[in-house]
């Protein structure tokens, strides 16, 4: 798919974030494309998926474009979104229109860095579009300079510089899209419709929204401690 009509397709849209690892109720490829053709149903723009046979079982049900990670949890290293071209490689044969890779200044595997990932994916993959996953306004500067097509706020929250931040940050939005050239995508933390909305707002080009919809022992575990309060009074 044409890049520029990719980005056309899902502005100021939701991208639903369907994934699941090992042991949690939801994982398997099967499971991943009804959630992914539940969602299209409903009117998500995109997929945001993990692993190879996620979104190509995710490709076969949908016509949505799909913006593909692949977790790798390697010793010794903090990155594990996409953290090396060959992990980006894979995801992209399964069918990605979209490679997120970590946006940040953590060291990553075989001596690769984020600005030599992204070079290698527009020279050897010039219809791919790549997103860094940032956690900072100053990651969200780098990732842009090293030829991010998109940046995203996914990892705002989940780093050691940003681990106090447990809400959306709508200040990061919003600096990052007044100062970027490119796209920003805001993701974390969004559990409402109402978050959703204020994300766009702040400017976020678009959002990805994944557990308050896609984690179903998770939302369920809401409604019951909302439950057990009254029980307690």
């Amino acid at each position: 798919m044409d890049k520029k009509k990719v980005l056309e397709g899902i502005k100021n849209g939701l991208i639903v974030s369907c994934q699941a690892r090992i042991g949690w109720p939801m994982y398997g490829a099967d499971i991943m494309g009804a959630l992914s053709k539940a969602a299209e149903k409903g009117g998500a723009v995109g997929i945001r998926a993990t692993e190879p046979e996620n979104i190509k079982a995710i490709k076969k049900v949908t016509k949505l474009p799909v913006l593909g990670i692949h977790k790798q949890w390697i010793e010794e290293c903090e990155v594990y979104i996409t953290p090396t071209y060959e992990s980006a490689t894979s995801i992209i044969e399964a069918g990605a229109s979209i490679v997120a890779l970590d946006g940040t200044q953590r060291k990553r595997p075989h001596g690769e860095t984020l600005e030599s990932i992204i070079g290698k994916i527009h020279s050897e993959h010039p219809n791919i579009l790549v997103m860094a996953d940032c956690a900072t306004f100053e990651e969200g500067l780098i990732a842009e300079k090293f030829g991010a097509d998109i940046v995203s706020t996914t990892l705002c929250g989940y780093t050691e510089e940003t681990k106090y931040v447990k809400e959306v940050d709508y200040d990061l939005i919003r600096k990052l899209s007044s100062a970027l050239k490119i796209p920003i995508i805001a993701e974390g933390h969004i559990h409402t419709k109402d978050h959703a909305r204020k994300a766009i707002v702040s400017g976020a080009f678009a959002v990805v929204v994944g557990t308050a919809i896609t984690r179903p022992e998770i939302i369920t575990k809401r409604f019951v401690d909302e439950l057990n309060l009254l029980a307690e009074k």
